[in-house]
């Protein structure tokens, strides 16, 4: 599929339906920054039934530890980290709300299941590019668990932050159909 698709985050629930595995999107908006650590602590909280930091309604979240920031600049490299981490967390942070996860790698059948029940895709950022991409993150602001360093949960202002529609909320996947024309017939 050719060209880009601009989003704006906090994504509806229409746009985030509509897109389609192997799409090119650049996002701008807010989006949340959190690790696994930041995620269990959010479910965790959810168990005990509290209230989270932030409302998931329409969010998209990166799964990045940035590192610490230059002078004049809002973090240092920010290259996604390994969605399966957080796989055990995810179902239940979209049924919260969230529409949408950045990161690297597969998902589990388990996460895939709850992206079709909840209309939410999966995007990936390029592994080895969190210096570029760092410098489409404008601002960083921790909302909580400041303790976790790099692995609290924050909130980016990003601007054409850009991703691969990796899974869509349909259950396609461009890990799988990217692959196909490449393999082999035996």
């Amino acid at each position: 599929m050719s060209g880009q698709i601009r989003l704006k985050a906090p994504l509806d629930p229409e746009t985030a339906k509509n897109l389609k595995a192997g799409q090119s999107v650049l996002i701008s908006g807010k989006i949340l920054a959190a690790r696994d650590a930041a995620h269990k602590r959010m479910v965790e909280a959810l168990d005990r039934g509290e209230k989270l930091p932030t409302d998931l309604t329409g969010q998209i979240v990166y799964y990045v530890g940035p590192s610490p920031a230059r002078p004049g600049k809002a973090v240092g490299s920010a290259g996604p980290t390994t969605s399966g981490r957080m796989d055990a967390y995810a179902p239940r942070l979209m049924k919260e709300g969230l529409k949408g996860m950045i990161g690297k790698g597969y998902r589990n059948s388990a996460v895939i299941e709850a992206m079709k029940e909840n209309g939410v895709p999966y995007f990936a950022a390029i592994g080895g590019a969190g210096a570029l991409i760092a410098r489409k993150i404008k601002k960083y602001t921790v909302l909580a668990w400041p303790e976790l360093g790099p692995e609290a949960l924050a909130e980016m202002e990003v601007e054409d932050f850009p991703a691969i529609v990796v899974i869509d909320s349909q259950g396609n996947n461009y890990y799988e159909t990217g692959q196909a024309p490449y393999r082999r017939s035996e």
